[in-house]
């Protein structure tokens, strides 16, 4: 068995091949003038393959993916894994208009094709419960971060009171209070637009104290700049960020640290300059079970 890198992930590729002790090989990937893609795949693979790539801006990457999983297939792989510590397009899971496309659905269709198991990490399932019902084979596994998160904090020493920016990130931040045992409470969100939030903090206690924010996601920050400007209001004495997917948008960074929050702190599950926390013995454990 060996890992297979795409070029944005090699270091979490390394990492994961080291923490499985196998090898580690590079697909090489030429972008052509007009868009098209060229891969390259090391020859005479093993019957069983894992394939590293987290499908963040996937529309290019998902092509490639499909490229070079008929490519192994051809050389005689049996069994193929995919490990996408972001898995994409989870989002649209119900048409809530005619003609929207349900496009959760379309792509578990096509990874379960090309694939035998899939794994992630904090996919946001919004009205399913286990990705195997978005991508339909027997070992499709959502995995959490948020040990390996409240074990930072815990390491860090921090005794923050750990804020959730909307309902639905109340599961993570519930689950990474417990394990570093900390205090928590969750806004109100009322999105009116892809950059456009009303959030509502709770009642507590939030003068003097560290905020540490917790997400699955972070893309555009809107919601959680919005969220720390208002922790800020009620007198806390800092505010800080913990998320598993640093998705962030050009100008995401820039906004957060204008609305007062002092420190990004990210899964190594996209690369980014916030990367503390590796995902690596996560999904090694998984795949060796």
């Amino acid at each position: 068995m060996l890992v297979l890198s795409f070029p944005e992930s090699r270091p979490q590729a390394q990492q994961l091949a080291e923490a499985l002790d196998i090898p580690c090989l590079d697909i090489d990937i030429h972008h052509f003038p007009d868009g098209e893609s060229k891969l390259t795949l090391p020859q005479n693979l093993p019957e069983r393959v894992i394939f590293h790539r987290s499908l963040d801006h996937p529309n290019d990457k998902l092509v490639e993916l499909l490229l070079a999983a008929e490519n192994a297939r051809e050389q005689g792989v049996q069994h193929l894994t995919l490990v996408a510590p972001y898995l994409c397009y989870m989002r649209q899971d119900k048409a809530f208009h005619p003609g929207e496309v349900v496009s959760q659905k379309i792509i578990g269709r096509f990874l379960a094709r090309h694939f035998d198991q899939v794994l992630t990490v904090d996919t946001h399932l919004h009205r399913i419960q286990r990705l195997d019902e978005a991508i339909p084979i027997q070992h499709a596994l959502n995995l959490s971060a948020t040990t390996a998160m409240g074990q930072f904090l815990v390491d860090e020493q921090l005794q923050p009171l750990l804020l959730g920016p909307d309902n639905e990130s109340r599961q993570w931040v519930a689950a990474i209070a417990g394990i570093a045992t900390l205090d928590y409470v969750v806004a109100d969100k009322i999105r009116l637009g892809d950059r456009n939030v009303q959030v509502t903090l709770p009642e507590a206690d939030y003068k003097d104290r560290d905020i540490v924010i917790v997400d699955d996601v972070i893309s555009s920050g809107h919601t959680v700049a919005v969220a720390a400007e208002q922790a800020r209001e009620k007198g806390a004495h800092a505010v800080h960020c913990l998320v598993t997917h640093a998705l962030f948008a050009p100008d995401a960074i820039e906004l957060l640290k204008a609305a007062g929050v002092q420190h990004i702190w990210s899964s190594d599950s996209i690369t980014h300059s916030s990367n503390v926390i590796p995902l690596a013995p996560l999904l090694a454990e998984a795949l060796r079970s």
